[in-house]
């Protein structure tokens, strides 16, 4: 009997210690409430509903109470809010603050991005770099080489490749032991972890353009890869686009986003459920368009846009696994990164 007990204590303490031991991240850059309202009419096998715990994130910056994308990904990198346009920056002393990569690395942990624009644009970078300025592009490229992330997938060849300075920055990466690689078969086929995937020369192309099944298979790939280290791994995963369809006010082409980045959410559950160990976030970086859902007849859904911009409104936060009941009530959007660093102990 003693030692059945003691067994059972030791499985339960084991248990506990090791619960999260994998944190993926998924941001669909502005979506807020209606967004993701959107999404659950649109599909309805959809993967938001599989969700066990529901938060709010209030999302303004620190000089301005609508954000921007390199602020509000700054806050969910750094735990700290910073000045719109700047890029994982102190408003303050304009020093770079520690990301999520940087934390996760120096703790022994895999870390990785993967996203469906250019890898220097403001939400990844904000994971990957520091800039006084979201827009320095090739500076950011460069910051990229010094944060050491084990693996990143995206656009932004150029960045790497057609500088202005005409260095080649992939030349950089390689020295330091990472395989570029610049198609996602050959993505798929690697069993090297170290990996910095620059698929497209700066975006890629939109769901109605033709960009096809991308975010899934380079995501679940990134999860295979990352799983290799067993102290375990952190994984931000974006679907970019979603908010500049929404600046543009196209209803209609926000869909094919919007299902394509439940698809990738779905192949994020099915992995945590079957590994046990994973804690899956999704989550806006703020809302984009002030968009409203009138009414719906069949199949058809009314809408109406606000602004061309941001809006201030809270973004919903949606959690699965170990841990997941942290993200209920509301909050500031600093805290997201705050509970994930003390989940993982970082």
């Amino acid at each position: 009997m003693k030692k059945l007990f003691f067994s059972l204590f030791w499985f339960i303490f084991v248990s506990t210690i090791s619960a999260q031991k994998n944190i993926i991240l998924l941001i669909g850059d502005g979506m807020g409430t209606t967004q993701f309202f959107t999404l659950i009419e649109a599909k309805k096998d959809n993967a938001i509903e599989q969700f066990t715990h529901v938060g709010f994130q209030k999302t303004s910056s620190a000089n301005a109470f609508v954000t921007e994308s390199a602020a509000a990904a700054t806050a969910l990198a750094t735990g700290k809010k910073t000045n719109n346009n700047y890029v994982s920056i102190d408003p303050e002393t304009k020093q770079p603050l520690k990301t999520l990569v940087q934390l996760g690395n120096a703790k022994g942990l895999s870390t990785g991005v993967v996203v469906t624009c250019d890898i220097t644009h403001a939400t990844p970078a904000a994971f990957l770099a520091h800039s006084i300025h979201r827009r320095n592009y090739e500076d950011i490229a460069e910051s990229m080489l010094n944060t050491h992330p084990t693996l990143f997938i995206g656009g932004g060849r150029d960045r790497f490749e057609k500088r202005k300075d005409n260095r080649s920055l992939s030349d950089s990466l390689k020295k330091q032991g990472f395989q570029v690689l610049y198609t996602l078969d050959d993505i798929l086929k690697t069993q090297n972890p170290k990996v910095a995937g620059l698929l497209f020369d700066v975006h890629p192309e939109s769901m109605v353009n033709g960009r096809g099944e991308f975010l899934k298979p380079a995501s679940e790939k990134a999860i295979e890869l990352l799983n290799q280290n067993s102290k375990g791994f952190f994984l931000m995963i974006e679907s970019s686009q979603i908010d500049w369809i929404c600046h543009d006010n196209r209803f209609d082409d926000l869909i094919p986003e919007l299902i394509d980045f439940d698809n990738t959410i779905h192949a994020v559950l099915d992995f945590a459920k079957k590994d046990g160990n994973t804690l899956v976030i999704v989550t806006g970086d703020h809302e984009t368009g002030g968009l409203s859902v009138l009414k719906r007849q069949e199949d058809v859904m009314f809408s109406r846009f606000t602004t061309f911009d941001h809006s201030p409104v809270m973004v919903p936060v949606f959690a699965f696994g170990p841990g997941a009941e942290t993200f209920s009530g509301i909050y500031e959007n600093t805290e997201i990164q705050k509970k994930i660093r003390k989940l993982l102990d970082l």
